[in-house]
């Protein structure tokens, strides 16, 4: 993971695209008062003006090209701004296909899932749009898959493909067959009666303390982020042995351990946790840290947290 960066003020370019199309919809929906005439008027006002600037947009691409100046260098400097890769997509000018958006979301996320033992393989892509995915290694059938799935993986591949129709999971063991992501919904990994929020911007991570879990607060759910070098990994604030908070404990190797090895030491009851194999325990019981999906996205880095769910 690359050096945390300080998350901007400025709306995230995905989030104002987003927000723009719904107050569109909104807008043409409101227009709709008028009469159905009313309403047909505002939508070819929207295709005219929609229609203008992709023409724009696509002879600024080719006036650059013409000049020179449209190399693999900048055509990856467009494609990796949210906003302009969205505006790119809408008007069919995005520089990458759907395979490779994809593939390159699916690396995005890859960071998180290491830190679980696990990957994600890109089976295929149907000509109906779906996407389908198998998870690899110790991700598969682990207590936290469904967060991952839900909150990494699906919300990568989403914002860097929004004409994904489905994605779809192939079990790396028997029955055979696939799993609709919406099937893995009901339940996240976390306390009984929780689900995914969703991502939150953790402020001011230049703060975080090399070398120690440091304590925060999102959308009301206490957690702790352990920085090893350049690479965060979050979890509950919650010790499962003690239930003590975990907050200002140092990481550090034990003794004939390997080398880049972090772990986590309790300081209320002395448990040992692997922060690297997603929390487990290292006292010869199951007990292990709740982890969180931690991800770098919009220049920000984004934890997702669980909360309460209704009943289902």
């Amino acid at each position: 993971m690359s050096q945390p960066q300080q998350p901007d003020d400025s709306v995230g370019g995905t989030a104002l695209l987003q927000a723009s199309s719904e107050r569109i919809e909104a807008l043409l929906i409101a227009s709709s008062v008028g009469g159905d005439l009313a309403r047909e008027r505002a939508e070819e006002l929207v295709r005219v003006v929609v229609d203008l600037y992709g023409a724009g947009l696509e002879r600024v691409l080719d006036v650059l090209h013409d000049a020179g100046h449209l190399g693999e260098e900048a055509l990856e400097a467009l494609a990796g701004d949210p906003l302009v890769s969205g505006l790119l997509l809408v008007h069919g000018l995005h520089p990458f296909d759907l395979t490779t958006r994809v593939a390159r979301a699916l690396d995005s996320v890859r960071p998180y899932l290491g830190s679980h033992g696990g990957d994600v393989e890109l089976v295929e892509i149907t000509d109906g749009g779906v996407v389908r995915l198998r998870l690899t290694g110790s991700c598969d059938g682990c207590a936290s898959s469904s967060a991952t799935l839900e909150l990494a993986v699906d919300g990568a591949v989403r914002d860097a493909a929004p004409e994904v129709t489905d994605i779809e999971v192939l079990p790396a063991t028997p029955p055979p067959g696939f799993i609709p992501i919406s099937s893995l919904r009901l339940r996240t990994s976390g306390a009984e009666g929780e689900r995914a929020a969703g991502w939150h911007v953790l402020e001011r991570p230049e703060d975080l303390i090399e070398g120690q879990a440091t304590g925060r607060v999102l959308a009301g759910t206490a957690a702790v982020v352990c920085r090893i070098g350049t690479e965060l990994f979050a979890f509950r604030d919650r010790c499962p042995s003690c239930e003590g908070s975990l907050a200002g404990a140092a990481l550090h190797r034990l003794a004939g351990g390997p080398v880049g090895a972090a772990v986590l030491r309790c300081t209320g009851c002395g448990h040992h946790f692997d922060v690297r194999r997603a929390g487990a325990g290292l006292d010869g019981s199951d007990e292990m840290l709740d982890p969180f999906p931690l991800l770098m996205r919009d220049g920000t880095v984004q934890i997702a947290t669980p909360t309460a769910a209704a009943v289902l």
